[in-house]
């Protein structure tokens, strides 16, 4: 075979140019609506305050999978958190659907990332899908402290929503 698969997913224009549309491995499937998280990433990004997120699909009951959104604030005192999520749901609806609103959103310092800025997003799925106990290996890791910070702020969250269900 004269093909080889490069892990991204692609789709053709009317136009008729290619356009990568991210890594394969990131599709997710919502109550049977197949979607790349890459595309949730992109209508979280666009919000003003939020200088990056990284969007990891974990498993549910009901639905198959739901999108998990860890996102990364701009460091500002008079953001209201709460009024921020709000609106990234609104974004998620508008630009995508309403499925493709992520069920979870944990707001971070910042993500874990390799030395050359590559969003490890094993180590995120491991954390929302709560088997911190076998991280791997983390030596790869810009900062390794990142992961601590990331497993007690979904501790803190996974406390909150207990409490209000």
């Amino acid at each position: 075979g004269s093909h080889y698969f490069t892990g991204d997913g692609a789709y053709r224009s009317k136009e008729g140019y290619y356009q990568i549309t991210g890594r394969m491995d990131d599709v997710i499937n919502i109550s049977g609506h197949r979607l790349g998280t890459a595309e949730i990433e992109d209508a979280l990004d666009e919000h003003p305050a939020v200088p990056e997120t990284a969007v990891i699909g974990v498993s549910h009951d009901i639905k198959g999978e739901v999108p998990f959104a860890f996102v990364v604030l701009k460091e500002d005192p008079s953001l209201n958190h709460t009024a921020v999520v709000k609106e990234l749901r609104g974004l998620v609806a508008t630009k995508i659907a309403k499925y493709a609103v992520p069920d979870h959103f944990l707001v971070v310092k910042r993500l874990p990332k390799t030395r050359s800025g590559k969003i490890m997003r094993r180590i995120l799925r491991k954390v929302a899908m709560e088997q911190t106990g076998d991280l791997g290996d983390v030596s790869t890791l810009d900062d390794p402290s990142v992961v601590t910070e990331i497993i007690k702020a979904h501790a803190q969250y996974k406390s909150l929503t207990s409490q209000n269900k």
